[in-house]
């Protein structure tokens, strides 16, 4: 069996590099837009007046589809989905009033916002 190439040199194994590049990317691209409708909602996720259940429903109608938009469509990695969690639990952190210095479990902020799990 004969391989006969032309002098064109080959893509493939470009495409798998940038291909992994460009999901690095979306997913940027994806916490970066969640953080941004983050921005434009805080008035009710930051709101002390708002009971934390309604933030919660608030958020995952309207931060967390456009934070996890497309998710099924990449290839995900751990490090990627590590990315998406730790910027989710960030605003769900802001959202509650609590910090990493209150040394409260994410589990317990996800349970008091009523977060539900992929």
């Amino acid at each position: 069996m004969k391989c006969n190439f032309s002098g064109r040199r080959s893509t493939s194994t470009l495409e798998v590099k940038v291909g992994d590049h460009i999901v690095s990317q979306v997913t940027r691209y994806r916490i970066q837009a969640g953080w941004l409708k983050w921005r434009r909602a805080s008035d009710v996720l930051c709101d002390k007046k708002v009971l934390l259940k309604l933030k919660g429903k608030f958020y995952r109608t309207t931060v967390r589809p456009t934070l996890l938009y497309g998710t099924e469509c990449w290839t995900v990695k751990s490090q990627h989905e590590n990315q998406v969690s730790v910027a989710e639990m960030m605003m769900l952190r802001w959202m509650s009033g609590k910090t990493r210095h209150d040394r409260i479990r994410n589990d317990t902020i996800g349970e008091r916002v009523g977060r539900e799990d992929p």
